[in-house]
């Protein structure tokens, strides 16, 4: 256990997975009782979709629904149980069991998906104008869209056999690599080298950097050879499935057009100029004739450094809610309370943060690594807004509540601008004021630019793999730094180390085509804040409406009342200009 946890008070912020399975028994129960619905499922309903009535239709998704939720629990236990502890092979023999589980369930009931999708137009229609049909339209709805891609039962079952010791199993070894990975003469690990690139030390942050890229060194031939293995895995799948671009099948699950998706990422690089204005601006706050990658991140003179204890932070983060919303303060205050976050540092917990949900009849889980920087403050903020999010959308049912991923940055990114705006008004000192927007600036910029100078990184990669077939690591690298470099211009000297950094970025091997959805979802959200501000108190009800719905339309149909067209290059700009507006300020 790392030693800051009992200067921070993170010693005890720990979770409770016994709110999941108390005991073995009970999680070996639920898998027996998974097991034998999928083949129950199967032997009654196969071969028999298209002469169903609507009741009968609801009464085998109602089934579907609850198989797949019972699915989620067990799922989500053995992830947030191996994640803590990467190290110990109990744990991570069970997490490949239940995944194995999964894909075996699934594989089971198949049949359904690709009969529903099989059925005439019309006998579709009319079963969906079914009252009884309704809490389910969207989901069957949006079932139908993959229909064009779906492959036989046969292919079908064999690709969901495979995953567990295809794709899902290159994403755990990078994983473990990254958890049990060590930094330094001393040792460190990830989160403690990431931490120094914040330190205001020119000479810490370098070390850092040095440190990170050493150890990427060590492994790139194994990191370039998942990229590689995995990049040429979806190239396959894509070109079973015929999707007609790297980033189609992420689109579709998002719910997104490939058109709206292009507009917004092409007007987002033609606003690089933001990114290389602050930048210069930096350079000259810190009296640096020279700016470094490794200096991107390093603080202002005016920045209070003191370490926040977790007591602080957790009435930060209340404190900010309750200004807005007295619901979404209760609802965050019991995750504090509960036991249902895991906050403090060890040796094998995964890196970074997220909020996992399980099933609408438990609760979400938050991780975060803190280690006490007003930067840990935001992203416990954040992570809070997704999982005050899904507790809300969780009446939606299962599948209902299933927010795609252009939405559900929407409640983490307003977290956030609610603790920073809080925070500026608590702040009388102009230069701390300065340094504060600054901060949230680069927050924005790496939500916003950086999100989307990767998404340009991830279209080479693809596309070289596809095209060019085996990539290199010089060839990742040279990838990697000449999209970086867009980005930030002549304002920041990117050094040749750099270079290997998209080695240790997750995202780009366990979703493909993830990371614009970061972009999205900040613009969209600086919209939202925009209007809250011109509301005041009567948009509070709209927000939280949104949120409620969680995925039970599409993200357009969710987003018309509030008048916002996504395909409107006009719409992206206007989050932009709110960056622009705090540039100024700077400035």
């Amino acid at each position: 256990m790392d030693t800051r946890n009992s200067k921070l008070g993170t010693e005890e912020i720990i979770w409770n997975l016994a709110d999941l399975y108390a005991n073995e028994a009970a999680l070996e129960a639920d898998v027996e009782w998974c097991r034998k619905t999928a083949v129950d499922l199967n032997t009654r309903w196969r071969g028999h979709i298209a002469t169903l009535s609507a009741a009968e239709l609801l009464s085998l998704v109602s089934a579907l629904e609850k198989l797949d939720s019972r699915l989620g629990r067990l799922d989500a236990y053995a992830f947030l149980n191996f994640c803590t502890q990467t190290d110990n092979a109990e744990a991570g023999a069970l997490h490949q069991k239940i995944t194995e589980l999964c894909s075996e369930c699934a594989a089971t009931t198949i049949f359904f998906r690709l009969e529903w999708n099989a059925l005439p137009e019309a006998a579709a229609v009319a079963l969906l104008a079914a009252p009884e049909l309704a809490p389910y339209r969207h989901y069957l709805t949006s079932l139908r869209r993959y229909a064009p891609h779906q492959l036989s039962e046969a292919e079908e079952k064999i690709l969901l056999e495979q995953e567990p010791v295809g794709r899902a199993s290159w994403n755990t070894l990078f994983e473990k690599i990254f958890a049990q990975m060590k930094f330094g003469e001393t040792g460190r690990g990830e989160e403690e080298v990431l931490a120094d690139l914040h330190r205001p030390e020119q000479q810490t942050r370098q070390r850092a950097a040095g440190e990170m890229t050493a150890a990427l060194q060590t492994n790139s031939h194994i990191l370039t050879h998942i990229f590689n293995t995995l990049a040429a895995d979806k190239m396959l799948d894509d070109k079973r499935r015929r999707y007609p671009g790297w980033l189609s099948a992420m689109n579709l699950d998002n719910q997104v057009e490939d058109e709206v998706v292009s507009t917004m990422i092409s007007v987002i690089c033609s606003r690089y100029d933001l990114v290389t204005r602050y930048y210069h601006w930096k350079k000259k706050a810190l009296g640096y004739d020279q700016l470094f990658d490794y200096d991107r991140y390093a603080p202002l003179p005016d920045l209070a450094m003191a370490d926040i204890p977790w007591d602080e932070c957790r009435q930060m983060v209340l404190g900010a809610f309750s200004s807005f919303s007295r619901k979404l303060h209760d609802i965050a205050k019991t995750f504090f309370d509960e036991g249902w976050i895991h906050a403090c540092l060890q040796y094998g917990k995964r890196g970074g943060a997220f909020a996992h949900p399980v099933e609408p009849a438990a609760h979400p889980y938050l991780l975060v690594n803190y280690t006490g920087a007003w930067r840990d403050v935001e992203t416990v903020a954040h992570e809070m807004g997704h999982g005050v999010h899904q507790v809300l959308a969780a009446g939606q049912g299962y599948y209902g509540s299933d927010t795609p991923l252009v939405l559900a940055e929407t409640a983490s990114v307003f977290a956030e601008l609610l603790l920073f705006n809080q925070r500026l008004r608590e702040l009388t000192d102009p230069a701390r004021r300065a340094a504060l927007i600054a901060g949230k600036l680069e927050s924005i910029f790496a939500t916003v630019f950086r999100q989307t100078a990767m998404n340009r990184f991830e279209e080479r990669m693809h596309m070289g793999r596809r095209e060019s077939g085996e990539l290199s690591v010089d060839d990742l690298s040279r990838h990697w730094l000449e999209t970086q470099g867009q980005m930030f211009g002549d304002a920041v000297t990117l050094t040749e180390d750099y270079g290997l950094w998209w080695g240790y970025i997750p995202h780009f091997l366990a979703t493909p085509g993830y990371v614009y959805s970061y972009a999205f979802g900040e613009l969209l959200t600086l919209s939202l804040y925009g209007r809250y501000q011109e509301e005041g108190e009567a948009f509070i009800g709209t927000y939280l409406n949104l949120l409620v719905a969680g995925g039970s339309r599409l993200p357009r149909d969710l987003l018309a009342p509030l008048g916002f067209n996504l395909g409107d290059p006009a719409f992206w700009r206007r989050g932009l200009a709110v960056i622009e507006s705090y540039m100024a300020m700077l400035e």
